[in-house]
């Protein structure tokens, strides 16, 4: 009796099964167990088999026995995913950097859909409006009688001219190189991807939009002229060319070292047919000894020179070292005072987050802290500029001066001293943040409470160090931490003491040069840009990665003080393997850069980097000057010229006049 109930036990009841139903109402029927027939009499069994479970229990046990599998299947399908998407936006980009460079359509540096299709509409002649609002004007009779006069002459018609045009500047642009497609899609976005080979065959069997009664004449020669005299500057805009004077011609003491030395460079320069020059007024000299005390008796002649040979000056406010991080001999630092406060609060420096001090320039976080022998950073700047301003009130009325650049931090430019050379640092590294003296860390503590989360009071501690990769850190890597809560807020915060010490000094050198035109200089942090952090952007304190617009909140700063943006360019040519290893990508950022500052009205000017002394080094700076596919012809309002002494000879003349006519809009195509 026991071993029919044990093999009764032993049967799976399923509710769905016709047998287990007859059994349940037999059994609730007769009170007692039911033996099978085909089941033998009680026999010990030492290792009775399962039997395979059904219905309920069936798809438990398979949900369980698949588990693993499926989640593995689902991994894999994610990875799939990605690299589809990864491909199709590689894809788009490249489309998106073909029509830019060879189709001239306005696109912005992250277009979508509707941009592109926009473009294309107005390239065939239609009108659309800002609310997507689409039609097709076509020109005036008299336009359209004289076009098609144009036409009938010319045993070409439009849509061959069109199509020599492209093919014409196609050849001539030289091939580009092919990106590795496991580079994020956004960081490609503005990389050219075109094969020389490919090129013919694309383009040569295309059939251009051919809209012979909408297309104007004016707009198909434009196309004509550009592919023909590549190298011809002949009337473009006129743009002038300042030249920088080298920052040892004032000592310590500020006195003028060699004039006749000063009156040589000026005399070659002058018969170069430059506008004018670029001085720095160094705060390490004027007012180096002792706070308040300011010496300008070197810059008054220095002055008096320049206005002898008639030319534009523009001053730079110089609140930086000089000769930390270049190889000038010439090594100017803050003023001695606040390097003997400095020893008593080291605080007021920047710092690094081993505690190292960095003497480059004040630490923002002293801009409203009263630790200057009474005076805070911002009252500081103020009153020098405000010195200068009326020291040379002459030169202001007389025009002589005709532009005030503010240092706003190392180097002169809107950024921090994250790759400083004194700590170690060196190309391409990514750098490190500049926030742990004590000021900054207040500042960071009060942001973290008013979010609520007092607990991110603190800098990362997974961001590598000055020469670390991106990929070697928790927090630049791809999907780390700079993209999450605690990351996006520390870098807000980062960048937005940033752009609150722009805003204090501006609003203040507004008051000291009132209808004086103010410049800022804004850093070309090219390297990393590939990557999806732009991590040595985000220590320089540009909150730029690629899914954020980290230089629109500056641009919104500069333009409320009506700045003139100035821009440092990347004349000279970087290597493949340079590129390569450091994922550079100087174009896409100077795409970024002049279209953010252009899009809010911004006047844009420019300034090469040093040791672009070459032909191909000048042409790539007048191509930026002078956007040859700008619809809008937009371009620099100056540009400002880095060289070492003229006298000294080590530059060469005849390739700085090619390039000085060039910018003048005078050169009759190549030299």
């Amino acid at each position: 009796m026991n071993s029919i109930k044990d093999d009764t036990s032993r049967q799976d009841l399923d509710p769905q099964s016709d047998h287990s139903s007859d059994y349940l109402a037999h059994s609730h029927s007769h009170h007692q167990p039911h033996l099978l027939p085909s089941q033998p009499q009680a026999q010990p069994q030492p290792q009775p088999q399962p039997r395979r479970p059904r219905g309920f229990a069936a798809t438990a046990a398979a949900t369980a026995a698949a588990t693993g599998k499926g989640k593995k299947e689902r991994e894999k399908e994610k990875e799939r995913t990605k690299l589809r998407e990864r491909h199709r936006r590689a894809i788009t980009s490249r489309m998106l950097a073909g029509l830019r460079q060879y189709g001239n359509f306005p696109l912005p540096a992250r277009a979508d859909m509707n941009d592109v299709l926009a473009a294309l509409a107005r390239e065939a002649g239609w009108v659309v409006e800002a609310d997507g609002t689409t039609y097709r004007q076509c020109p005036p009779p008299s336009q359209m009688a004289s076009f098609a006069a144009r036409s009938v002459e010319s045993p070409l018609s439009a849509g061959s001219l069109r199509a020599s045009s492209v093919k014409e500047t196609l050849d001539s642009q030289p091939p580009a190189l092919r990106i590795d497609e496991s580079l994020s899609p956004a960081s490609i976005d503005s990389v050219v991807i075109a094969e020389r080979d490919s090129k013919s065959e694309k383009y040569a069997s295309a059939s251009p939009i051919n809209p012979v009664d909408c297309l104007e004449a004016d707009q198909l020669m434009q196309d004509i002229h550009s592919g023909e005299h590549e190298n011809d500057f002949t009337g473009t805009p006129y743009i002038p060319v300042y030249i920088k004077l080298a920052a040892g011609i004032i000592n310590k003491f500020c006195q003028l070292i060699d004039p006749e030395g000063v009156r040589q460079d000026l005399i070659q320069l002058k018969s170069l047919n430059l506008d004018g020059v670029i001085v720095d007024c160094w705060w390490g000299i004027v007012e180096g000894w002792s706070p308040q005390k300011y010496v300008w008796s070197g810059y008054r002649e220095l002055f008096n020179i320049i206005r002898e040979f008639k030319l534009k000056l523009q001053v730079v406010m110089a609140f930086h070292e000089c000769g930390g991080n270049d190889s000038t001999d010439t090594l100017i630092s803050l003023p001695q005072w606040v390097l003997e406060i400095g020893k008593e609060n080291q605080d007021i420096f920047f710092t690094d987050r081993e505690g190292r001090r960095n003497t480059e320039c004040l630490s923002w976080g002293v801009d409203k802290e009263r630790v200057l022998k009474g005076r805070t950073g911002i009252e500081v700047y103020f009153d020098f500029m405000r010195s200068f301003r009326t020291e040379f009130d002459d030169l202001f009325a007389e025009g002589l001066i005709s532009a005030v650049e503010i240092g706003l931090g190392a180097s002169g430019e809107l950024k921090y001293p994250s790759f400083s050379e004194r700590m170690g640092w060196r190309y391409p590294g990514i750098g490190e943040f500049q926030c742990y003296d004590k000021y900054l860390q207040q500042s960071l503590r009060r942001a973290a409470k008013l979010r609520g989360h007092t607990f991110w009071a603190r800098g990362p501690d997974n961001a590598g160090y000055y020469n670390s990769m991106p990929h070697e850190t928790g927090f630049f890597c791809e999907r780390g931490d700079y993209d999450n809560y605690y990351g996006r807020f520390f870098l807000h915060w980062y960048a937005q003491s940033l752009i609150d010490h722009a805003d204090n000094v501006l609003s203040l050198a507004s008051l000291a040069f009132e209808e004086t035109k103010l410049i800022v200089k804004v850093p070309s942090i090219y390297w990393w840009y590939k990557t999806s952090s732009h991590a040595a952007e985000l220590t320089a304190g540009y909150h730029n990665p690629t899914n954020q617009d980290g230089y629109s909140p500056v641009f919104e700063v500069l333009r409320k003080h009506s700045v003139t943006m100035k821009f440092v360019c990347l004349g000279f040519q970087l290597s493949n393997q340079e590129a390569d290893e450091s994922l550079t990508d100087p174009e896409g950022l100077s795409w970024q850069v002049l279209n953010s500052a252009w899009d809010r009205g911004l006047t844009v000017a420019g300034e090469n980097a040093l040791l672009c002394y070459d032909r191909e080094g000048y042409k790539r700076l007048v191509e930026m000057a002078k956007p040859r596919n700008d619809p809008d012809r937009r371009h620099f309002s100056f540009f400002v010229f880095q060289q070492p002494s003229l006298v000294q000879g080590n530059i060469c003349l005849s390739e700085l006049d090619y390039f000085i006519k060039c910018m003048h809009g005078e050169l009759a195509g190549d030299l």
